[in-house]
């Protein structure tokens, strides 16, 4: 069965915390670290999930779990342009 985009979504979420949990309180990650992580393959197919990874972040942000950053400073979806990382919130 395909998953859909939901279930990649929360597993990608889940996949972010995860990879924050195995940090220091203080790290940050980059989205790239998500989607190599989710990503089943041993190719470039991770590249695929780079934006599904970035929506999973926001909807992170949204639920008060984490902060998007670029250069070390919160910011906001629609003021992020380029590379970002993200942390735990409130850091």
């Amino acid at each position: 069965m395909a998953e859909t985009d939901r279930q990649l979504t929360r597993r990608l979420e889940q996949v972010i915390m995860d990879l924050l949990e195995r940090r220091a309180a203080t790290a940050s990650i980059c989205p790239s670290d998500a989607a190599r992580e989710a990503y089943e393959g041993d190719d470039e197919g991770w590249r695929a999930l780079m934006e599904p990874a970035r929506r999973a972040a926001w909807r992170l942000v949204a639920a008060g779990e984490v902060e998007v950053t670029q250069a070390g400073r919160p910011v906001a979806e629609t003021e992020a342009r380029g590379p970002i990382r993200i942390r735990r919130a409130g850091r």
